[in-house]
């Protein structure tokens, strides 16, 4: 049940995770730092350079939440908080929403959405690369995160098509390192790597202290 909690504080956590609110709240929340940056960029509020701005930004809280998504699991078993696992699809969402806002500014801003430029940038710089294959691998992940697709795939290949989401963490890094690298700024890269050393060496500590069960089902962090 994870490490004790005050009583009164996790018994108010759990009533409000159950509440018909929880998802909802959550969504509105997620949906702000959107909502920021279109005003912002209405009202010219984004910078000297809007286009660097939002491309940057949305790369950003694609990283945030896929944190987010990646530490809602081991919040919920430490804290003993059972219901947080609700708001996990929702999360996993959002990182593919913020992703895809990233990759589209790119293809705008950058590229004028001029097809054959992307493919030549995509094969020229690394980064983008690592970032389109994070993207690439995250699609099927969203696509397939609600419970229909694990009753049409079948839960066995289901759960080998979700076990893919542990390569994003790495690419998502490498791609946001490579880009800080041409400014020399690894503040924030440092800061990411270690929040997402900590949530996944959590899960590879947790799995091999587990006893091994081969028939027992593997949720991951996008599942439903």
């Amino acid at each position: 049940m994870g490490v004790p909690v005050f009583r009164p504080v996790r018994a108010k956590l759990l009533a409000g995770l159950l509440h018909r609110g929880a998802k909802p709240t959550l969504f509105v929340l997620a949906l702000l730092p959107f909502l920021a940056l279109a005003w912002g960029a209405f009202t010219g509020r984004l910078g000297a350079n809007p286009a660097e701005t939002l491309i940057r930004e949305t790369g950003d809280w694609t990283l945030r939440f896929l944190c987010i998504t990646l530490a809602i699991t081991p919040v919920r078993v430490v804290l003993g908080l059972p219901p947080l696992v609700r708001l996990r699809r929702m999360a996993g969402l959002f990182t593919y929403f913020y992703g895809g806002l990233h990759l589209l500014t790119y293809a705008w801003f950058d590229m004028g959405f001029d097809a054959a430029e992307i493919v030549r940038d995509i094969a020229k710089r690394p980064f983008i690369l690592v970032g389109f294959l994070s993207f690439l691998i995250l699609t099927p992940l969203a696509a397939t995160s609600f419970n229909r697709a694990v009753k049409s795939l079948g839960a066995r290949r289901w759960q080998a098509l979700h076990k893919s989401v542990y390569l994003i963490p790495g690419l998502a890094l490498l791609h946001f390192f490579w880009m800080r690298a041409g400014k020399n700024d690894f503040n924030e890269v440092a800061a990411y790597a270690a929040i997402l050393t900590v949530l996944l060496g959590w899960r590879f500590a947790r799995w091999w202290r587990a006893p091994r069960n081969p028939s027992a089902p593997m949720r991951p962090t996008l599942s439903p």
